[in-house]
């Protein structure tokens, strides 16, 4: 399950990941699945043991903050160092270790507010560290895309936002069903979009214009941003108006969405902790902020659960978010997100009926390996449930892709070209296109044709 970008090169990459977590574990199994040299230091005995049976990774136990432990890890012969353990001080003591040695990338994830507020005593750059990645704050800034876009179930961005890829799933009786891709796209008179992916039960689909739509496949389209209303408005759905939302969990999470959103829409927080409620309360201006337990059923219809157009489940109990958003569905909310950060959840989400899933972990990863696309490295990320890789591949001089428009250039069949940025412009190809040297094409394509992908653009 990925999406991310491949520039591609012949050069090996030595990375350092410092934490073996789980954005530390599943950084490394999208890394590795590249080829590339990865070291990991880990100072838990148990996590580290974890780590060095199920990943292809040099595993060495010690901190991040230890001078001599990073000695013993090549941190000289390093290209990259992912910083990505739970102590913000290790991660950043190991930046700087890095910067003084002129390692070339050095990545910090941080979980202190402070280092990310407005007017910070430091900026990024004094604390010398190329990305600075907060997974609360990024899984916030994610529910909050969906929410604006609440008729979408995953939101990923492309060419600096100008292209999107939303999710939408077909409901029964609307304007799509049992119709082919290329009947819909007449239709909509050749609209500059495409549909990349399709979820199908437990299977996922490339499709071809032949392929028919039916009730409750999950389709991914991929157009430019301000198409989305418009793609929405003809698959037959309807952004909801989201006036009032309930979020359970005042952990970080929960007060980033409610700061952002309080000013224009009526918040509830729901925290079973009765310090943490009444800091909470105390931290943010218009958010009503009630201390109770989220599985009290009679305290969320007290609450106004049903009169609710969104709910928000973002605990630390993966258990706890599937069942109340499941919950919330049953009576009718409009639109429910929750937070599941357990990966082997993550393809049966869509199956048993879940609205919006999000994936702290996933998010994290995906924050570090678009920024990793920018160096010589192919980078991934994932959507909950969708066995499909989605690549953004940079051609190389004379390659196959270069000479043909796509049309001729017998793409394999488990593969589609999205989206192409060319220079500061963003365009969706079609049969007539002609790649050249320089493009960023998006790639979407099942992980058995990745090889014949990076044929075409060798």
């Amino acid at each position: 399950m990925a999406y991310g970008l491949y520039i591609i090169e012949d050069k090996i990459m030595n990375i350092l990941i410092i934490g073996a977590g789980e954005v530390g574990f599943h950084l490394t199994k999208r890394l590795t699945a590249e080829k590339h040299n990865i070291t990991i230091i880990e100072q838990d005995p148990l996590i580290a043991r974890r780590a060095e049976e199920q990943l292809d990774a040099a595993l060495i136990i010690g901190s991040g903050s230890s001078y001599r432990d990073l000695l013993k890890a090549k941190i000289k012969e390093t290209d990259i160092l992912a910083a990505i353990s739970n102590s913000d001080e290790v991660n950043l003591l190991a930046c700087r270790f890095a910067h003084k040695l002129n390692i070339p990338f050095k990545i910090a994830r941080i979980r202190n507010p402070e280092f990310i507020e407005p007017g910070f005593l430091l900026t990024r750059e004094e604390m010398e560290v190329d990305l600075l990645i907060h997974p609360e704050k990024a899984t916030a800034d994610a529910i909050i895309r969906l929410i604006r876009q609440s008729s979408a179930t995953d939101i990923i961005e492309f060419a600096d936002g100008k292209i999107q890829m939303v999710g939408i799933r077909l409901e029964k009786n609307t304007p799509l069903s049992h119709k082919t891709i290329q009947d819909i796209w007449m239709e909509w008179g050749n609209i500059a979009a495409r549909i990349g992916a399709i979820k199908r039960k437990q299977n996922t689909l490339i499709p071809r214009g032949d392929e028919i739509l039916v009730p409750g496949d999950q389709f991914f389209v991929i157009c430019d941003k301000q198409l989305i209303p418009k793609i929405v408005q003809l698959a037959g759905k309807e952004n909801v108006v989201i006036q009032n939302i309930m979020i359970l969990g005042g952990g970080l999470i929960g007060q980033y969405v409610a700061r952002e959103l309080e000013d224009q829409l009526n918040v509830k927080i729901i925290e079973s902790k009765s310090e943490k409620s009444q800091h909470v309360a105390d931290m943010l201006k218009k958010t009503l902020v009630l201390h109770g337990e989220g599985m009290d059923m009679d305290l969320l219809a007290a609450e106004g659960i049903m009169d609710m157009d969104s709910f928000i489940a973002v605990t630390g109990d993966d258990e706890t978010n599937i069942i109340l958003t499941l919950i919330a569905r049953h009576i009718k909310v409009p639109r429910t997100i929750a937070l599941v950060n357990k990966t082997e959840y993550m393809p049966i989400t869509p199956t048993i009926g879940m609205d919006a899933v999000v994936s702290k972990t996933l998010i994290t990863v995906n924050a570090i390996t678009r920024f990793i696309r920018e160096t010589p490295l192919a980078s991934m990320a994932s959507i909950p449930g969708l066995d499909v890789e989605i690549i953004e591949i940079v051609p190389q001089a004379g390659s196959k892709i270069t000479k043909k428009p796509l049309k001729d250039c017998h793409f394999p069949r488990y593969a589609i070209s999205g989206a192409i940025r060319r220079g500061d412009s963003a365009l969706i190809p079609s049969g007539d296109t002609q790649i050249k040297e320089g493009d960023r094409v998006v790639v979407i394509a099942l992980p058995r044709a990745i090889a014949e992908v990076e044929n075409l653009f060798k």
